[in-house]
């Protein structure tokens, strides 16, 4: 960059954002709706964050322990049945059709409904196996966000479809800040766990009723049964996928809560929140942009995977400096945000990082196969990320507490990306090699973090929460502008070989 002016730096970010942003070519798309998305979820994600701050500091632990244990029984049974509506609608190219959303809300709808009895009805044997009586009444709230849920526009689905995403991002996302917003004010009033419980509900209904508001729907009382076969012949490739998925993120929450109390398994609970909320965030924005986009590519391997190589890279470049930030600085992080209680969670905050790292990356290998119509290829991953997760999750947690619950999760998630980079090989003939060496500058670039945290330990001044943090951020803030500087290099020396 040796000789370039800030005039050319500016007139580079200029010319890169614009390249990116206009015309309807699928990039431009995808990177549009990510600035949708990644707007609405970054003002959600803060409203989430500053609601744990005060929550922390308004309830005990137990009750964010009790709330996992709550959030974690329906996820089980939620996992059993899952048929991927919104991805059989987004896959298949009749999904826009009426009799298609017809058929889709009316499998949703059923579905909800017989999650919802089931749940109210083993709600007493939850409750009875973990000691706490409390949980009846808990869970049996929640049916009611499962309901909501379910009955949800599946217009909105075709959004995604067509990759028009304001209005989607402002379903999702203004519905998880009401949410927010009426939990912090039960908070207050309550405080105790049913303040968590309600609001959750409450969350799931502002988004069903923001999700008629933006997308009008009237499912008739009859449906398409050709086209309910069609959505379904795609949902069997998903059969199984969603409760091996629910071992993997959830086995620890079910472990500590038997070897732990409910206060311990708050702290613990809250710790790995700081990375599993934003983690999932990121998640849920790239299944929703690159999904339809890998799904207008699927025949084509080249495109696929020169998607791949640059997602890889993308989600590299933010979440390594990231995770060289929590390494050095997790537990004046975790005593800033929450109180010194909760900096127990420290090493399990860090091992949650390169979980979540790994998690992230082996999606898109995951989307990849959806996009291709073969959810099935995924099946074998996700059996293989369970079994090493329950296997190693009850003895890993006995022998090294918290920590050894992820370090279970890093095995298996670490396996299970391995596994889905060979079948991606195989599958559309990526390069190993090159995806290898997409890291190597994401890499690099962290290690301006390393060496700003080691030069700042030997000051006594700087070792306390908040300069510690400081100086962490400081580091992220060169990495990533050593990233942005080297990604426009490149586009620069793209656009002038073309």
């Amino acid at each position: 960059m040796k000789g370039v002016t800030v005039k050319e730096i500016r007139g580079r970010i200029t010319e890169t954002v614009g390249s990116i942003l206009a015309g309807d070519s699928l990039r431009a798309k995808v990177f549009r709706g990510g600035v949708w998305l990644g707007g609405g979820s970054t003002v959600e994600q803060a409203a989430r964050l500053g609601r744990n701050m005060i929550l922390t500091r308004l309830l005990a632990p137990q009750a964010f322990g009790t709330m996992a244990i709550v959030l974690s029984a329906a996820s089980v049974l939620q996992s059993f049945t899952d048929i991927g509506v919104k991805e059989a609608l987004v896959q298949n190219p009749n999904g826009r059709h009426d009799h298609y959303l017809n058929a889709a809300w009316w499998l949703a709808v059923g579905r909800a409904v017989l999650l919802a009895a089931a749940l109210f009805a083993v709600a007493p044997f939850v409750a009875s196996f973990y000691g706490n009586l409390e949980l009846t009444g808990l869970l049996r709230l929640s049916t009611m966000g499962i309901i909501l849920s379910g009955a949800s526009s599946p217009r909105a689905y075709v959004a995604i479809k067509d990759m028009n995403f304001g209005k989607w991002a402002t379903v999702t996302n203004a519905g998880g800040i009401c949410g927010v917003v009426l939990t912090v004010a039960l908070g207050f009033g309550i405080r105790d766990v049913w303040a968590l419980a309600i609001g959750s509900c409450a969350e799931s209904a502002a988004r069903c009723a923001l999700s008629y508001i933006l997308f009008p729907h009237i499912p008739p009382l009859a449906w398409n049964k050709e086209a309910a076969r069609d959505l379904m012949r795609f949902s069997r490739g998903l059969l199984g996928i969603s409760f091996l998925n629910l071992i993997f993120s959830r086995a620890d929450i079910f472990v500590l809560a038997k070897l732990y109390s409910p206060a311990a398994l708050g702290l613990y609970t809250m710790g790995i929140l700081l990375v599993q909320t934003p983690t999932s965030f990121v998640m849920n924005m790239l299944g929703q942009t690159f999904l339809p986009a890998l799904s207008q590519v699927q025949d084509d391997a080249l495109r696929t995977n020169r998607i791949l190589l640059r997602v890889a890279r993308a989600i590299a470049l933010l979440t390594l400096p990231a995770l060289a930030f929590v390494f050095f600085c997790a537990r004046p992080l975790l005593t800033l945000i929450y109180g010194p209680n909760y900096a127990i969670a420290a090493m399990p905050l860090i091992l949650a990082c390169c979980v979540a790292i790994f998690n992230v990356q082996n999606g898109q290998f995951t989307l990849v196969f959806y996009a291709s119509g073969r959810p099935r290829l995924h099946r074998l991953c996700v059996i293989i990320m369970a079994v090493m997760v329950a296997g190693l999750m009850y003895p890993l947690s006995r022998w090294l507490g918290f920590a050894g619950s992820q370090l279970a999760c890093l095995t298996a998630i670490a396996a299970g990306f391995l596994f889905q980079l060979v079948r991606a090989h195989h599958l559309t003939k990526l390069n190993v090699s090159e995806y290898a060496s997409s890291y190597f500058l994401p890499a690099l670039v962290s290690l301006s973090v390393v060496a700003i945290c080691l030069v700042a330990r030997p000051f006594e001044a700087l070792v306390r929460p908040l300069p510690s943090v400081i100086v962490g951020i400081v580091g992220c803030v060169f990495a990533y502008s050593f990233s942005a500087l080297a990604v426009l290099r490149n586009n620069h020396k793209l656009r002038v070989g073309s």
